[in-house]
This record gives structure tokens, sequence and C-alpha cells, in this order.
């Protein structure tokens, strides 16, 4: 029995874990805390300095502490009405959550949709309201956790597709028969975007529905920020939007639309909306607000887009392996977890911060170091992180990289 001590409380002491629990661990995490991680956790590295560049957010176009944000913030604290905590769906129409909710259905061209407490609750709560163990559910290979985990809730029979390929998806469905096509407009770990037109057609063709996960390109994307759904002139066609609102929204909250015929379906049947407590009013005041900013944020786009590709092509220059991703995401996957801790490592020093993403956050022995670029990004900042990456190639060799390795197997075998 471990006896843990408290100067103020005394000694702790906790119950035996069980044998089983106890051989689990020792078996499928010790290993690799002990001998790759050697004995640190892989996801923390260094304290970013007052000088380093932070690259490890997704707050696209800067929009924390923007005035209008905090000012909403702080007025919902200091004047707000009586409030009680509870499950959303108690949640009356006259309630700021519906106000925020219709605001967004509004600014993504949605009938209804409902608000969540993250990114991961909706994606969840959707699909175990439309899919069941008689719906066959297509995800793409590198779609995101929280859709795998929305089949997985639903009891739906989950069918992976090939990264991006349509094709791959019409002969699945072509075997399996109709069912929910799940996608990323943005993928969160490469920065590759969506060839979402075609995966409407496909859809359209077997007679099944679409869910377009846009965490990582609404408030980016599209006319207002609106999307990629909307950028493209698809919305009509997509029958649920999902996003995370922790990325541009840079707030703590979910969403997803759905048509207003199943308000109150969605209310009786997704769990995570049941027996989650709603978003307190000082966050949906926030949230509201920033939706305001990011509408009007067309400027913060257009420097995002030039960020982005200015950034790619001098990495691109440097021989780094990025040819996944096209979009404000940038992907160095050094591919085993050493080899990123070591990137990692070597980029902190130099005071450039990214994060890590790791099984099971990407495939095992694809490990990344992973760059999110925002629009106030300085070109003293840029040309930094330029200057690092250039500096720690001999050391990172990413060259050597097996993703490298691969694109020039592939390329061989094209030419």
């Amino acid at each position: 029995m471990e006896v843990l001590h408290d100067s103020a409380v005394g000694p702790r002491v906790n119950p035996p874990l069980s044998s089983a629990l106890l051989t689990r661990i020792e078996r499928d995490f010790a290993p690799r805390w002990n001998d790759t991680w050697n004995g640190k956790f892989v996801l923390h590295g260094s304290a970013p300095g007052p000088n380093a560049v932070r690259l490890d957010g997704n707050d696209y176009l800067s929009v924390t502490g923007h005035p209008e944000v905090v000012s909403a913030h702080v007025e919902a604290i200091t004047k707000g009405s009586e409030f009680v905590v509870q499950s959303g769906v108690f949640l009356l129409q006259q309630h700021p959550t519906r106000s925020l909710e219709k605001s967004i259905c509004d600014w993504i061209g949605k009938e209804d949709g409902f608000v969540c407490q993250s990114g991961y609750a909706a994606n969840v709560g959707l699909l175990q309201s439309i899919a069941d163990a008689n719906t066959p559910i297509f995800l793409d290979s590198l779609a995101h956790t929280s859709l795998w985990e929305g089949a997985h809730a639903a009891r739906a029979p989950a069918h992976a597709f090939r990264h991006n390929d349509p094709d791959h998806l019409d002969r699945s469905m072509e075997r399996k028969g109709p069912g929910i096509v799940v996608v990323d407009s943005v993928y969160s770990t490469t920065g590759a975007i969506c060839p979402l037109k075609e995966m409407v057609e496909v859809t359209e063709k077997h007679g099944g529905m679409i869910l377009v996960d846009e965490s990582h390109s609404l408030g980016t994307h599209g006319p207002g920020g609106a999307g990629l759904c909307a950028d493209l002139g698809l919305t009509d066609r997509v029958h649920f939007i999902s996003a995370s609102l922790a990325k541009a929204v840079a707030g703590r909250a979910g969403f997803f639309s759905a048509p207003a015929s199943m308000r109150y379906y969605i209310l009786s049947s997704s769990y995570p909306n049941i027996f989650s407590s709603c978003l307190l009013p000082p966050e949906v005041a926030a949230l509201r607000a920033t939706i305001g900013v990011l509408r009007r944020a067309d400027t913060e786009r257009t420097r995002l887009r030039e960020v982005t590709a200015y950034l790619r092509q001098a990495i691109m220059e440097l021989g780094y392996p990025i040819h996944q991703g096209t979009e404000q995401i940038i992907s160095l996957e050094a591919g085993t977890e050493p080899a990123t801790m070591l990137l990692r490592d070597e980029l902190e020093k130099r005071g450039v911060f990214g994060a890590i993403f790791c099984a099971p956050a990407t495939s095992r022995n694809r490990a990344m170091v992973r760059l999110t670029l925002n629009s106030s990004l300085t070109a003293a900042e840029l040309e930094h992180v330029v200057n690092s990456l250039r500096d720690i190639a001999p050391i990172v060799k990413p060259w050597e990289w097996p993703i490298a390795r691969r694109a020039r197997v592939n390329a061989a075998q094209s030419s």
C-alpha cells in the first residue's frame, strides 16, 4: 500500500490497485516511459520564455484578448443575472446559449445547431444520435479521434477509407451500402485540405449522408470565415457540420448543426448534451463576441494565408518533407518518438515552440512536431523560425525521416 505524506493533513493512503491494472500499465506504458521517453513525459518540453515564438496554439486569427471579446466577457461576469448551472437540455429558447447557437447557424448557413462542452463532445453526441448498429460509417483514415469515438458510441460499423481518396470511398460504399461519410475539412495533424466536392459527390451517388468537421477551417476559410463548406458552395449539400470552438474561435466549446426538425430528437438522444452541464454565461458572451470579430477579420485571414504560403515555401526549400499539407498547420513528421523529442528540444533551445503529436493522436512511428501558424506572426518571427530550422537540419536530418524516404519511393515509382 502506497503512503503519501502531507504536512497539513498527515499521511494519505491509497488502496492497492488491482493486479490486472498494474499488469496493463507495466506491459503497455512502462516500456514507453522508461525506454522510449527516458522517464520524461513526451509532450512536456521546456517552458517558453518571453521572447519565444509560440506555434503551439490554435488561435489562428489572434483574437485572444481582443477588446470586444474581453469587454463582453467582463460585462457578463459583473452584470450577469441569476443563473442556474444545469444540463444544456433544460435551457429554454430565450437563454443566451440559444442565441449563440443561432448566431453560429447564421454564420455558417445552417438551419439549426447545438453548442456543446467541446468539439469532442459535439462529434460523439452527433454521431451517437444519427447512427446505430445498422448504419455503416465511412471515416477518412486521418479523421479526428472524436469522430471515431462517435462511431463507437453509436455501436456503428466503422470503415476507414484512404486519406483524401474519394475513389476508395466510392468502392467502399459500393460494397457496404449507403451510410454516413465523415471527413475533416482541414486535417488537424497535417494541414491537408479535404477534396470536399468529390467527397460530397460520392456520398450523393450512394444516397448517404456526410458530416464535415470544420474545426480547423471555421474562421479561417470561406466568406466571413464561414468555413470550407461555404467557401466551396457546398453548405446546402452537406448534412451536418461540426466544429471545435477552441481553434480560431479561441474558446472552450463545440458545435454541430442539424435540421430544425431534429432538435428535440437530439435533445433526447445525444448523451454528451444530456449529461453535461451547459456553458457559463461569460463563456457564451465571449463566444458570441468572438464570432462577430471573426466575421469581420478578412485582413487577418489574408495575413494568415500569406504567412502560411511564405513559411511553407521556406521550410520546403530547407529540405523538410511537409508536402502532405497546404494549410496553416505544418507537420514536421520525424517518425519515431525519440527523433521527434530531439526535434522539439532543438527547436525549443532556439525559442521556437511547437507541439508534439504522437500515438494515440497519430499512428505509431508517425510522431511529429506540429507548428500552427497565426495571423499576428511578424516578419522577424518568421525569419527566426526559418533560421532555426536551417540551424538544426544537420542535427535532425529531415531528409532521412521515414516520410521523406516514402516520398522519394513514390516519386520514383510514378516517374
